[in-house]
């Protein structure tokens, strides 16, 4: 694949008069929907908007490479934008932008154009193709310079060619970096290609890892960087850092790297960069230890601190969620064993329908282990995985010090507890193990750490958190399980109401998560209220649009059908625009709407097996013409608050 295959002349526009950011990439997606790459144009340009908001994608040079990858891309595609007039974009070297490229990528698919598209990001270094990119006066003459300049080599490829014909040089000082990005895309690699171009200006050898969307190119080896002067980090996602412990590390933003590559590696070559060890637990706690005489600053640290563990937590569930679907599994093995409904073999009358069943308990025994395991990661980087996962199995299992006969499951919040200790205790180790000599370094990664961590953590579970959560999780799960009819209702209505509060945010995450546990431990009609909860915001406003148009903008009638979809696919996020433009009146009617339909569910005994799918779970869902009853009942509430709170709205100029 090369980059005019993902270039056409139907995907350039030169000489354009734009007023600013916003409008240039408005005009990029245009050509995209127009020559077919585009599945949601509307959704596609949000993608990109959103990752603006991580970091400027302007570049320097009067360069700027937005890009997103969405589900809304039909096929990986360029277009490329000249400007008559520079614009202000935000730039990292805070010059105007006149050449614009943007790229669409595709979700979910093979990442071989990442590779074109790290190649465009080496060539548009170069000032003179840029210019001749500028000058060019048709579409067809614009990609001629590419093309042209495709055939050849690139930068770093020429460079390696030239390496390879001389004789090897004298030694020379040596680093190494690691580049990334939230995307990995653009910035990952041009990061990697600023500083390579800086090194061979200052006679450096260097090599630089690169973590983009296709994943770890030209990974450092131990031998790499047991010999290393120092190891440069230029990156906004995590990357892993266990391996660094002992060496001097600098770690910056990847946009440092594309606006100050020189001064990067002078204070790499300085001899100045302190030696990076892992962060102790109680130097984690005094970094975060609050000054309570001083507001600002101690409103800070405490959402720092607070954002890191939501991290952390997340890191954990985002790993579970795609187990819990197991639960998928099970319902279609009592689905192919009707005949044995209501017996104690339902599930299991059939061959197929018994490995079904078997596949679906064995997924739900993984979730525990991995949730453990991936905040374990996520607090005390890889070493920390073996003891997290030890610890969420024995979670899952109930293992404690008593008889057998006693366990009980400590369940989610076993697992939770687990993931946070083991990942504090493998910071304790790792600090407890700091003096030990440089020639253990591997002894240290494949014994102490994993057979000292998973010793106390199972300890740790055994005596000290099986047996108090275990009793906690039998009385809360004995309580839902003998509440009667009001009281369920009561609480599948705060749980439905929780879901429209932020759309997505922390408050929708706990009462999804409820609603996932509890799917676990067999109460599916919970799962059933908060995945209706989620539903009917989107459809609400979606119907709102639909049955009074006039309460709303024409752009906000255009994204009605696309809000149906994200409501029927349980996406709550697609009413979130409609709420950050009006919260005081969308978020109280989605609400009463979510509240509305989670209660009737809880009512009419309507439960899903799996915590994703919105509609597509109906086949498996029981009494599914009751769930869509609810689900029309709660949308319709929302739209008609909506109507009669909301005034007629002023079409935007």
């Amino acid at each position: 694949m090369q980059i005019t295959d993902l270039l056409t002349p139907g995907r350039i526009a030169l000489g354009v008069s734009v007023g600013d950011k916003r409008t240039a990439i408005h005009a990029l997606v245009g050509m995209m929907q127009r020559t077919g790459c585009l599945n949601d144009p509307q959704q596609y340009e949000q993608a990109v908007l959103d990752r603006e908001a991580q970091g400027t994608t302007g570049v320097g040079g009067g360069i700027a490479i937005p890009h997103g990858k969405s589900g809304a891309v039909r096929q990986p595609a360029l277009a490329a934008l000249t400007l008559r007039d520079p614009i202000d974009y935000d730039a990292l070297d805070g010059q105007p932008v006149r050449l614009i490229f943007l790229i669409a990528a595709p979700a979910g698919q093979d990442n071989l154009h990442v590779q074109v598209l790290a190649r465009l990001a080496q060539l548009l270094m170069e000032p003179d193709f840029c210019g001749e990119l500028l000058a060019a006066d048709t579409p067809a003459a614009f990609l001629e310079v590419v093309a042209r300049r495709e055939q050849g080599a690139t930068p770093h490829e020429a460079r390696a060619g030239e390496a390879a014909s001389l004789p090897p040089p004298p030694p020379r000082p040596r680093i190494l970096a690691v580049t990334g990005c939230p995307t990995g895309i653009a910035h990952t690699y041009m990061a990697a290609e600023a500083l390579e171009s800086a090194a061979q200006r200052m006679n450096v050898a260097i090599k630089v890892e690169t973590n983009g969307a296709d994943g770890v190119r030209d990974a450092l080896t131990p031998e790499e960087i047991a010999g290393a002067e120092c190891i440069l980090i230029a990156s906004d996602k995590a990357v892993e850092t266990a391996r660094f412990a002992g060496r001097p590390v600098i770690r910056v933003p990847v946009a440092q790297a594309l606006k100050s590559p020189e001064q990067l590696l002078h204070r790499a070559l300085s001899g100045t960069t302190p030696v990076f060890r892992p962060e102790t637990a109680e130097e984690t706690l005094a970094r975060n230890r609050v000054d309570f005489s001083d507001r600002t600053s101690s409103r800070a640290a405490l959402e720092a601190f607070g954002h890191k563990v939501y991290s952390d937590l997340m890191n954990g569930i985002s790993h579970m969620i795609p187990f819990v679907t197991g639960g998928i599994l099970l319902a279609l093995s009592y689905f192919l064993d009707r005949s044995n409904a209501g017996t104690a073999a339902f599930g299991t009358g059939n061959s197929l329908a018994w490995l079904l069943r078997s596949l679906g308990n064995t997924a739900f025994q993984m979730m525990y282990p991995i949730l453990a395991g991936f905040i374990a990661v996520a607090v005390g980087d890889l070493p920390a995985l073996a003891p997290g996962l030890l610890g969420g199995l024995m979670a899952q299992s109930g293992m404690a010090y008593a008889d057998q006969s006693t366990w009980v499951s400590s369940g989610f919040w076993g697992a939770l507890v687990a993931g946070f200790a083991a990942g504090l205790l493998i910071r304790l180790l790792r600090r407890l193990c700091s003096r030990l000599p440089a020639a253990v370094e591997q002894v240290k990664v494949t014994l102490i750490y994993p057979v000292t961590g998973m010793a106390l953590v199972g300890l740790m579970m055994a005596f000290l958190i099986n047996p108090p959560l275990g009793r906690f999780n039998d009385w809360l799960y004995h309580c839902l399980g003998t509440m009667r009819n009001g009281s369920r209702i009561v609480l599948g209505a705060v749980l439905g109401s929780l879901m429209a509060v932020d759309f997505g945010g922390p408050i929708n995450k706990a009462a999804y998560l409820f609603g996932t546990v509890t799917l676990v431990n067999g109460q599916q009609t919970f799962m059933a209220a908060v995945m209706l909860g989620g539903m009917v915001p989107p459809i609400g406003v979606a119907l709102a649009c639909t049955l009074f148009p006039k309460k709303f903008t024409r752009k906000e009638r255009h994204t009605a059908l696309t809000n149906y979809f994200m409501g029927a696919c349980f996406i709550t996020e697609g009413a979130l625009p409609f709420a950050l433009r009006d919260p005081l009146r969308v978020i109280p009617s989605c609400m009463v709407g979510s509240a509305v339909a989670a209660a009737m569910s809880i009512y009419f005994g309507c439960t899903v097996p799996a915590p994703h799918g919105g509609l597509f779970l109906l086949p498996l869902a029981s009494h599914p013409f009751l769930f869509l009853l609810s689900l029309a009942v709660g949308s319709l509430i929302t739209a008609l608050m909506l109507a009669a709170l909301k005034a007629p709205a002023v079409e935007e100029n």
